[in-house]
Formats: C-alpha cells, sequence, structure tokens
C-alpha cells in the first residue's frame, strides 16, 4: 500500500487570482497595441498606404486617340491615320523564362540572349542592338522599368512577336499617318512628323477638326512585373478627330497633276501650276503644283520650296491674263463699250509720266477691246484703263479680290501685293492695267476668272467643305455667299471678247476644244531676279473657262521659265488637255450656237 504523505496543502487562491489578472492585463496591451495598428492602418493612414500599394502595382497607359482623316467629297481618302505598335521593354525584368506553348510552362528554357535574337528577327535589329538598349536603361536606372525596342511596328510584326510570348516585352499602340493616294494632291494634304504633329498643308490648317485627345489607362501587375488579364480600367476616355472634307476630285487631281508634270519637263520650265474651279460655286476640283510632294516620303522632295504649293504660296505678276479684268471693269463702268476705239502706238509716254511699250514694233493703230486683247497690247490697254480713275480701277481689283487671300482655308496663303492707289507713281498706275506692279496668286486668276464666267458673281474660293464628326453631323461649312462685282452684261461682253481671243489667238491649235465654245486669254510676265529687278526668265499662263455659251468650269495654268519654249505654247497644251478632260468628265454639254463675231477696227 502506498505509504501515506500526510495531508494536501490547498491551493491560494488570492495568488491564482493575482496571475490570471496579470494575464489579461498583458493581453489587454497586446490587442491595444493592434488595435491601435490597425487602426493607424485601416483609418488614419489608409488613403496613403493604399496609394502607395496601388502605385507599386498600378501602371498609366496612354490611350491614343486617333486623328481624323482628309477626304475628298466621293469618298476618296486622301490622308488616314493607321495603328502602328511600339514594342517596349521592362529592362529590370529582364532574364531567361521557360517560354509558355499551348498553356504549360514545360517549355524550353529561353535565355536573354536568344529571346534578343529572336525579337530583333522581327524587328530587323540584331541581337546585341537589343541586348544594348537593355542595358543602357539598367545603367541609367537599375530599377529601369521601360525602354523602346522599335517603334511603329505593322499588325504583322505585333502578331510575330506576341507569338515569341516573351514575359518582359510589352506592345503599346501608336496611331500613325498614311496617304493611301501617295502623291496626288500631296501638295495640298500636307504630312505630319514622326511624332504625328501636323507640319504642313491641311494637316496643319484643318489641324483643330484633325486633332485627336489622348486619354489613359490604368493596368495592374503582378510581382513579375507581368500585366494581369482583366485588370484595365479607362482613366479618361480618348476623344478622335474629325475628318476634313475637300471638294477635290481625286482622278481629276491625278489627271492634272500628270498632264502638268509632263509639260513642264518637256519646256524646261522652273515650276507650274494648274488649277481648276467650278464657276458655278467657287469650288476647288484640281490644284496641281510641279515639282510636288510624295507625304508618304517627304525626305524624297530635297526642295523644301516642293513641299507645299504655289499656287496658294507663292505670287508673282500675273502679266496679260489681268488684261481681262481692266477690260470687265471699263465695260462694267460704262465709260467704253465694244464698239469704242483707242489709237495704241508701240510706245505709249502719257502726259503724266509713264513708259509704257508692246511685245513688238507696230504702227499707230486703231484698236476695239477686242483687238487689244487678241493683241495683247500692253498700250492699248493703257488707253481703255485711263477712261478710269485710279480709285476706281483699285475698287474693282479688290472687288475681284485681288491683295487679299482667299476664303480657301490653305494655311499661310499669300495675299498677293496691291498697294493702296495712293502710292501708285505714274509707272505703276499703267503697269497694273496689263498685270504688272502687282502680284497674285494662281489661285486668285482662277478666282478672278470665275467671276467673270459666273455673271460678274464673285464666288468664295472653296477648298474645305467642312470638319465631319463621328456622328456624320459637318462642321465649320465654309460661307458659300457669292458677291456681285460685274453686272451681267459686263461679264457677258467680257466673255465675248474672250471668246474672240480664243478664236483669233496665234495659239489656237495648241488649245482648241472642238465642240465647244471658250474663252481664255494668255499672259507673259517677267519674273523678279529677286534683287529687285527683273530676270531673264518669264511666267508664261493661260486662263479661261468653258463652255463659254454657258460656263461651267475654269481652268489656270502656269509655267515658270520654261526655258524650252519660253512662250504662251507652253501652257496652252496643258490648258487644253486639262480643259478636254473636265469637260468630259463631268459630261458638259457641247455648244450650240456659234461664237459672236465682235467689232474689229481692222
Amino acid at each position: 500500500m502506498p505509504k501515506n504523505t500526510g495531508p494536501t496543502r490547498p491551493i491560494n487562491g488570492r495568488s491564482e487570482r493575482r496571475r490570471v489578472a496579470g494575464t489579461i492585463v498583458v493581453l489587454m496591451l497586446v490587442i491595444s497595441v493592434f488595435v491601435v495598428k490597425l487602426v493607424d492602418i485601416q483609418v488614419v493612414r489608409a488613403e496613403a498606404l493604399t496609394a502607395d500599394s496601388v502605385g507599386n502595382r498600378s501602371v498609366d497607359q496612354t490611350v491614343y486617340g486617333t486623328r481624323g482623316g482628309i477626304v475628298t467629297e466621293g469618298g476618296v481618302v486622301l490622308a488616314e491615320s493607321v495603328m502602328r505598335y511600339d514594342i517596349t521593354v521592362s529592362p529590370k525584368n529582364v532574364a531567361e523564362f521557360t517560354r509558355v506553348v499551348d498553356g504549360s510552362t514545360k517549355g524550353a528554357v529561353v535565355t536573354v540572349a536568344q529571346a534578343a535574337a529572336e525579337i530583333g528577327a522581327v524587328t530587323g535589329q540584331t541581337g546585341d542592338a537589343i541586348q544594348l538598349i537593355i542595358s543602357d536603361a539598367l545603367a541609367a536606372d537599375p530599377n529601369s522599368d521601360f525602354a523602346y525596342i522599335t517603334k511603329q511596328v505593322n499588325v504583322d510584326s505585333l502578331r510575330a512577336i506576341n507569338e515569341l510570348r516573351i514575359p518582359w516585352l510589352y506592345p503599346r499602340t501608336h496611331p500613325s499617318r498614311e496617304y493611301p493616294n501617295g502623291a496626288v494632291a500631296g501638295n495640298l494634304v500636307g504630312f505630319v512628323s514622326g511624332e504625328g504633329q501636323a507640319q504642313a498643308g491641311l494637316e496643319i490648317g484643318q489641324d483643330a477638326c484633325l486633332a485627336s485627345k489622348d486619354g489613359t489607362e490604368t493596368y495592374q501587375k503582378g510581382a513579375d512585373g507581368v500585366r494581369l488579364p482583366g485588370s484595365s480600367f479607362t482613366t479618361a476616355a480618348a476623344v478622335d478627330g474629325g475628318d476634313v472634307v475637300v471638294s477635290i476630285d481625286s482622278d481629276l487631281q491625278f489627271f492634272v497633276q500628270q498632264t502638268l508634270a509632263a509639260r513642264a519637263q518637256e519646256t524646261g520650265a522652273a515650276w507650274g501650276t494648274a488649277v481648276v474651279q467650278d464657276a458655278k460655286t467657287g469650288k476647288l476640283l484640281a490644284v496641281a503644283d510641279y515639282p510636288s510632294v510624295d507625304p508618304n516620303n517627304v525626305g524624297g522632295t530635297t526642295d523644301p520650296s516642293d513641299r507645299g504649293s504655289r499656287a496658294f504660296r507663292n505670287s508673282f505678276e500675273p502679266g496679260s491674263t489681268f488684261k481681262a479684268l481692266t477690260a470687265a471693269s471699263v465695260l462694267d463702268a460704262g465709260v467704253a463699250d465694244l464698239n469704242s476705239e483707242v489709237l495704241a502706238p508701240y510706245r505709249y509716254l502719257p502726259a503724266d509720266g509713264g513708259n509704257i511699250n508692246d511685245s513688238h514694233q507696230h504702227p499707230d493703230q486703231n484698236m476695239t477691246l477686242s483687238d487689244v486683247l487678241i493683241d495683247s497690247s500692253n498700250t492699248g490697254m493703257s488707253k481703255f484703263g485711263e477712261m478710269l480713275t485710279s480709285e476706281q480701277r483699285y475698287d474693282y481689283m479688290t472687288k475681284f479680290g485681288v491683295g487679299t487671300a482667299t476664303s480657301s482655308g490653305f494655311p499661310r496663303e499669300d495675299s498677293g501685293i496691291l498697294h493702296p492707289w495712293q502710292e501708285w507713281d505714274a509707272q505703276t498706275n499703267y503697269a497694273t492695267m496689263f498685270g504688272q506692279g502687282l502680284t497674285t496668286t494662281a489661285i486668285q486668276v482662277a478666282s478672278m476668272y470665275q467671276t467673270i464666267a459666273n455673271g460678274g458673281v464673285h464666288m468664295p474660293v472653296q477648298l474645305v467643305e467642312g470638319c465631319r464628326q463621328k456622328d456624320g453631323t459637318v462642321t465649320n461649312q465654309p460661307d458659300s455667299t457669292g458677291s456681285r462685282v460685274l453686272s451681267d452684261k459686263a461679264a457677258h461682253e467680257t466673255s465675248d471678247v474672250l471668246e474672240m481671243v480664243y478664236n483669233n489667238s496665234w495659239v489656237h491649235n495648241m488649245w482648241n476644244i472642238p465642240g465647244y465654245r471658250v474663252a481664255a486669254k494668255t499672259g507673259t510676265a517677267q519674273m523678279p531676279d529677286g534683287k529687285g529687278g527683273y530676270s531673264k526668265g518669264y511666267l508664261v499662263s493661260v486662263s479661261g473657262f468653258a463652255p463659254a455659251d454657258d460656263p461651267q468650269y475654269v481652268v489656270s495654268v502656269s509655267l515658270a521659265d520654261p526655258v524650252n519654249m519660253n512662250t504662251s505654247a507652253a501652257p496652252a497644251p496643258i490648258f487644253q488637255e486639262v480643259m478636254s478632260q473636265v469637260l468630259k468628265k463631268y459630261r458638259a454639254v457641247p455648244s450650240g450656237d456659234p461664237a459672236p463675231v465682235l467689232p474689229t477696227a481692222r
């Protein structure tokens, strides 16, 4: 039997209670510390800590808006935005990896050098060049999370990059500009820089319509730096630009450009312009320049002056094509009519000063307005022009648009030079009667003939029809209200005189268009030498409209210093080919009645 050792001592209840109380106090202190910390984290510093946490795993990315297109009324696209892609890398995450194949990570291990070589095979770079991009980024910042491998690859290259399944590569969208019709209307459309900034032409002139607004997208990434699927959300929506609608007919534009270029090269011209305008509306159907630019290859156009449109940007002394304006002014003012005659010498020395002569020697001749324009007599036109005061002629010129940029909307358009009549000396007073002592652009000359063709009503020059928004609405439509410059009678009489010129000109066989009545005038003007005088070169031109019995279309052509044929015979064939194409393309009704025969003094 076990030995009895005596009675057990009772537990001290007071000591036990103290131990329990102490334990509770300690537990309460620990809990209090955790509660304070929890309140600090979840309440006091919750916003800051959340931001830090999100900042460590969220990435902001630009979402590009799409720049609007430039399109013709017929829907032909002259400029558009296409999606290209920048290939970027996270340098700090570059490492060898196991390629995922069919959803499995049991593929082969891919080294950095191998991955770089694979990327280069797609982008056209060497593997060493790609590794250098990565090492340079890390040298600049050991924690670098972004660097460009290459920019603006097409969708086929993007697809090939994605098929490599390299986890530290990140393609980014990058809209780019493309001109599907190449050099067709490149002089008008203009171009953008590699960074998408508008540089010339309508691209810059209509940038307010075309420009898009970029947005922002945020996505989450894992600890390995890889984008988490389904984690993207838009923080600021991108806004696409509108489309600029132009009046140009792309097929006609191509034809006019080709015709102008061929003749300019044949005659050795330094440059040339050709304009086709709707006589009733003022809309420009074609505006060609030679040389011209292909906006897809701007660098291929070495001379910067060839990258725009001289038709809008270069003014020149128009020469004898301007005589039609003086004749129309005289007829409208009623100071002379079609039967009026003047005595035109070879050289005219007005009593108030000036020295005017014709291009060839001849005895004093009695001339009607028809005679003056057929012979293109400077002295004869001076005799008719002085029937008006300088102020009257100046007012007519300004109403025709001389000295003022047109309403075309083309950027930095030259307004030409027309000094106030009070500043004219005697020589300038007479020179402005036959197209010297002032300058105009090719567009302004076409617009003058549009006014005569349209029964004396000047229509605003239209190139841009408006800005078409994505919902189909069209804003910024131009004013199409015409202004009367001449009486209908004076305009028709001037047209009749120009028909006489067309039918009796020495270049008639070069510009004859069978079946149609045509009103036209040639011009020859000395070109400035850049030193305040004239060079030995000439600007030769032809302007006119058809059918003359119901004018529909204006064509104006100019060639600068055609060294192989420095006369109006150089541009006349261009006028004939272009006008013939216009009449055929738009199915103009052939003329019925013959041209009128006006009185002459011969």
